[in-house]
């Protein structure tokens, strides 16, 4: 039975809220995820030409705003589950900020380190961003897996944390070292939702297929835009040549469909 914002249990929502994480069975079927896993490796295929996203190798294949370009994977990005689900989370009107496909190859020994998201996003008014994490195959510790660490969602203010850097975060923030940290294996269509300021990383994929997991992130329904703080540029929304205040609001991040 598919997890719903209709069935989904209080306790899941208050862990969400005090963790900074929660782990939802079910968001897709099984079936749904089989089909989506299908499209996502041909979507690797198709990026190269189509020019959808960025590729990293090396850590993960990461393909940027697939929905845009692929119309089975935009059946996922704007599945409305998934975004109901992560309104009842977040507790406020959502859009969608983008997508991305992470894919790690077979074999591959690098972890993607701890870090926070939000300090790469040139987000404003947007306390509430949250990215699901959805399963397209099994995913046990031994295939790329995430670990969270418990409540470091409340600190927002550190500077954006190098992505290879395994010290990098606890260098920034101290505290985290004494942290729970909780790993969460799942099951194909098992999601996990996290807020953006929540560190986590991703264990390697020592397996013989590829992990195939979509990551959808929403923020705000009245989020505005604001250069990176470190001054970066986002693939996402710099080309669109947006004023520092602007309403993100227009058909590229369309409201969360409940």
């Amino acid at each position: 039975m598919l997890t719903t914002p209709h069935n989904l249990p209080t306790s899941l929502i208050d862990s969400y809220q005090l963790n900074g994480f929660v782990h939802i069975p079910s968001v897709i079927s099984p079936e749904e995820a089989a089909r989506f896993r299908v499209a996502a490796l041909e979507c690797q295929e198709r990026v190269k030409s189509l020019t959808a996203g960025s590729i990293a190798e090396g850590v993960f294949n990461q393909l940027l705003n697939v929905w845009r370009v692929h119309p089975v994977m935009k059946e996922l990005t704007l599945h409305p589950n998934v975004g109901a689900v992560a309104e009842k989370l977040a507790t406020v009107p959502l859009r969608l900020w983008h997508d991305h496909l992470l894919i790690k190859k077979p074999h591959n020994k690098m972890a993607t380190e701890f870090h926070q998201d939000h300090p790469y996003w040139p987000l404003d008014n947007a306390p509430n961003c949250l990215s699901a994490w959805i399963a397209l195959q099994d995913v046990p510790v031994e295939r790329g897996c995430m670990t969270f660490i418990n409540g470091s969602h409340r600190l927002t203010n550190l500077a954006s944390q190098d992505l290879m850097d395994r010290r990098d975060i606890f260098r920034k923030a101290p505290e985290f070292v004494w942290y729970p940290r909780t790993t969460v294996p799942l099951r194909a269509g098992d999601c996990t939702f996290h807020h953006g300021y929540c560190a986590h990383m991703a264990t390697p994929n020592e397996t013989d297929e590829f992990r195939v997991a979509h990551v959808v992130i929403f923020m705000d329904a009245a989020a505005r835009y604001a250069r990176r703080a470190d001054g970066n540029a986002h693939p996402v929304s710099d080309p669109l040549n947006l004023a520092a205040g602007a309403a993100m609001d227009d058909e590229i991040f369309p409201r969360v469909s409940c």
